[in-house]
């Protein structure tokens, strides 16, 4: 499901390229277990993670003064929804290879909004949506509570640099319990377009992705990341 909101927007060109960017042991888990794992909402860096801004919380406190489960409910939602976050972008991101890989190792998956749709599959036991984040002054601008999804795709203006694209699900109406987060079935093929190697690798790492990646039977295209490649002066 899909969420189609004047306050949620997302693109309707199913060709506009994200990706995720992530060390080898997570690409790994991804290809064996043949699922996609989503992060717990409570349990990002950013602390305001699925929190309102100001005054969307001053009109939230006014209904909580006669209906105190009301705020309460806000609170422990964030146990219950998990995300996985995806970069809108149509070339790398220098930042991104900074920011989620290390020691000049690590990957990048390149896919589509419109593979993402098609690698869902369908789920029975919770409601699934994917939304593109919404950046804003948390002082002075307003996130609607009319849906429980909202303030999950709601950011501080200083993440603007993430340009993210989520994938939602609120597991709060079934039996499901979740630590960390919960890995989701996904069509690995149709998922992943291209696979890019951190631009700083070795040759014996890139050869490392591509053996890994054929023995488990994907045939998926991968090449070196060309960001670092020699200048022509």
């Amino acid at each position: 499901m899909f969420l189609n909101s004047p306050d949620i927007k997302l693109t309707d060109n199913p060709e506009t390229i994200v990706w995720k960017y992530l060390d080898l042991s997570k690409f790994l888990d991804m290809l064996l277990s043949k699922k996609l794992f989503m992060s717990r909402s409570d349990k990002f860096e950013d602390q305001y993670e699925g929190t309102f801004s100001e005054p969307t919380f001053e009109e939230i406190k006014k209904i909580a003064v006669n209906n105190p489960k009301f705020l309460d409910y806000y609170k422990s939602h964030r146990e219950k929804v998990v995300i996985s976050s995806w970069h809108a972008n149509e070339y790398e991101s220098f930042a991104m290879w900074q920011i989620f890989t290390k020691n000049n190792e690590g990957l990048a998956i390149q896919s589509t909004i419109g593979r993402i749709k098609e690698a869902l599959k369908s789920e029975k036991h919770f409601e699934q949506y994917i939304g593109e984040v919404n950046y804003i002054d948390y002082k002075k601008e307003y996130i609607p509570f009319d849906d429980t999804f909202f303030p999950f795709l709601f950011k501080r203006k200083s993440f603007q640099y993430e340009r993210e694209i989520r994938i939602i699900s609120d597991v709060s109406n079934s039996k499901i319990s979740i630590n960390d987060g919960l890995k989701i079935d996904v069509d690995i093929n149709q998922l992943i377009e291209k696979i890019y190697i951190h631009p700083k690798s070795e040759n014996w790492y890139k050869n490392l992705v591509i053996e890994m990646v054929q023995k488990l039977g994907y045939a998926i295209t991968i090449e070196k990341s060309d960001l670092e490649s020699d200048i022509l002066i």
